[in-house]
């Protein structure tokens, strides 16, 4: 028995989001790939999604381009940011399905290369256990 009446993490919710701890991403079900994701042009041309010359030249066209290809959902001309689309308005495009792995850690965005460090409520972990999935 705890003390207390225990707290369901709500991803959505980061007030219900524990503090962040080494090895919590062990037997985690990928909650922070559910938040939305905001990328910056660098991070598309890492990706490998734009080129630097598109980069250069019009965001707002290059939105369009992936807006229409499924790859945002937005772009916001004032900060500069896209974000990524979800599939089924949840998981990152770049999540995998079945075993929900990044698909692209090793070119991943800036904002998850910083993730817990910054987010919703820097230094906590929105985790879902597997066994709660």
């Amino acid at each position: 028995m705890g003390n207390g009446p225990e707290v369901k993490v709500d991803v959505y919710r980061p007030s219900t989001w524990p503090k962040y701890t080494k090895g919590m991403c062990e037997g985690c079900w990928a909650g922070c790939c559910t938040l939305p994701v905001e990328v910056s042009a660098f991070d598309l041309i890492r990706l490998e999604i734009i080129t630097e010359d598109e980069a250069a030249s019009s965001l707002k066209k290059v939105s369009r381009r992936l807006h229409a290809e499924g790859v945002i959902q937005s772009f916001s001309a004032k900060n500069q940011l896209f974000i990524l689309e979800q599939r089924g308005g949840r998981d990152c495009i770049f999540l995998g399905a079945k075993d929900r792995l990044c698909t692209v850690y090793e070119k991943r965005p800036q904002v998850c290369r910083s993730f817990p460090k910054i987010g919703p409520k820097p230094g906590s972990c929105p985790q879902i256990l597997k066994k709660h999935c």
